[in-house]
């Protein structure tokens, strides 16, 4: 027998946009002239050299420091007004150069790109708008945070105290909805890191295009998990889980209504609108092309697919746009070499999800219709900066075989030098080499 579902009717005449958007109606959009002279500053900042300091840029990084904690309660409660998260949840969340040209050297020098654009997203308000704001500055850019419009709370946090602690002629966060969004694409970059889903990332992509912007896009997607049969599993306590607005509360309650989904509900299912509280909802091969098995949820619906076999499984996952995240519960050696090499996915966990969010030591960024790009630790870094090649030569000596008239005698000079074969090189101009 399946549990009763208990789904309130929602207002289908209301605009979705706008629901769970408080503060929507009292938006302002960005006057363009001051939004002009706002990018200037920071163009003039970043052209005068400040920020390629590495003093600035640990000020800042130090200040960043400050900043998280001096302010640490501020954070716990943002993210619990935004996302119902408890306190301890929030808390733990040189070169070789061929003989050819010597005397040389070379070495790739990491240059800032110059005026940055980040949009965070919702979901993570504060990770996903501090950790690319640290590697932009790590570089030693200037920059504008665009926080998201959905989690209003970090987002006033991140616009009040971001100006109290770093630099605020280098870094400037700008508040507001899609208005404000489609305002600053409008204007040149150096480059735009953002962060949601695949159709606002088209949006980015599109006008940054306009203008040979490079973008970062991280866009998620499904994330499927695959779970070895063998494995025991445990009870699922009863919990209910907050919903950070309406408009995503209706979204999750509307992904539920296909009768088909309704009738895969094997476990929860309730749903308090007043509250914005959803019971985790387990639902059994719920129809394969309805929209909670196809799209991101975001919430606490888990679909699950049976399938008979590995082959199936690693199918299943190929037939699909490439995850950002693929996740694998096994002790089957087999099944995580296979995992490895037959699927294509940002980033793969064995038995363990998110984790690989917190490792600094690993790139986290998405392939195929996931987005593409890198960051975290080191990878932030690469991300906001351009790698500059440099190569140092000296007028001490020069080759001769490098410059025509041409012989097979350069010929196979040329050809050891690039090979490395020194020794071959040395035989060469003894005579003892044929060419």
């Amino acid at each position: 027998m399946r549990n009763r579902v208990n789904i309130p009717k929602v207002d289908e005449s209301q605009n979705s946009s706008q629901a769970g958007m408080d503060f929507s109606n009292d938006q302002v959009v960005l006057n363009s002239e001051s939004l002009e002279m706002r990018l200037e500053k920071l163009r003039q900042t970043y052209k005068n050299g400040k920020t390629r300091s590495s003093v600035w840029r640990k000020t800042q990084l130090k200040a960043l420091l400050k900043l998280l904690r001096e302010n640490e309660e501020d954070i716990y409660k943002a993210l619990y007004d935004d996302l119902g998260k408890p306190r301890v949840e929030t808390y733990r969340d040189e070169g070789r150069i061929p003989l050819l040209f010597f005397p040389a050297s070379g070495e790739v020098v990491p240059e800032p790109l110059g005026l940055v654009l980040i949009f965070s997203s919702w979901n993570f308000p504060l990770d996903l708008a501090l950790e690319p704001v640290i590697g932009a500055i790590s570089a030693g850019n200037t920059m504008v945070l665009k926080p998201s419009e959905l989690a209003p709370s970090c987002s006033s946090f991140l616009a009040n105290t971001i100006p109290r602690y770093l630099d605020n002629d280098a870094i400037k966060v700008i508040e507001g909805g899609p208005d404000v969004g489609a305002q600053l694409l409008e204007h040149k970059w150096d480059k735009i890191f953002f962060t949601g889903n695949p159709r606002v990332g088209r949006i980015v992509m599109t006008a940054a295009a306009k203008h040979l912007t490079p973008v970062t896009l991280e866009l998620g997607g499904k994330c499927p998990a695959i779970v070895d049969s063998h494995l025991s599993s445990s009870n699922l306590k009863t919990l209910c889980i907050l919903v950070v607005n309406k408009r995503h509360f209706e979204r999750l309650t509307n992904l539920l209504r296909d009768p088909g989904v309704l009738d895969s509900i094997v476990h929860g299912g309730s749903l308090d609108e007043a509250k914005l509280l959803i019971e985790p909802t387990i639902l059994l091969d719920p129809p394969l092309e309805a929209e909670i098995v196809t799209e991101e949820i975001f919430g606490p619906l888990l679909p699950v697919i049976t399938v008979k076999s590995i082959d199936e499984s690693i199918e299943f996952i190929n037939q699909r746009p490439k995850p950002l995240a693929l996740y694998a519960f096994t002790n089957d050696e087999n099944l995580k070499k296979r995992v490895v090499s037959q699927t294509s996915s940002g980033s793969v966990t064995f038995n363990d999800v998110i984790v690989h969010l917190v490792c600094d030591e690993l790139p986290f960024g998405g392939v195929g219709q996931s987005g593409f790009g890198k960051y975290h630790g080191k990878y932030s870094f690469d991300t906001f900066s351009h790698g500059k090649g440099v190569l140092r030569r000296s007028f001490l000596i020069e080759i001769g075989p490098r410059f025509p008239p041409w012989n097979d005698f350069k010929l196979a000079f040329v050809k050891l030098c690039y090979e490395f074969d020194y020794f071959g090189l040395l035989l060469l101009m003894l005579g003892l080499k044929r060419y």
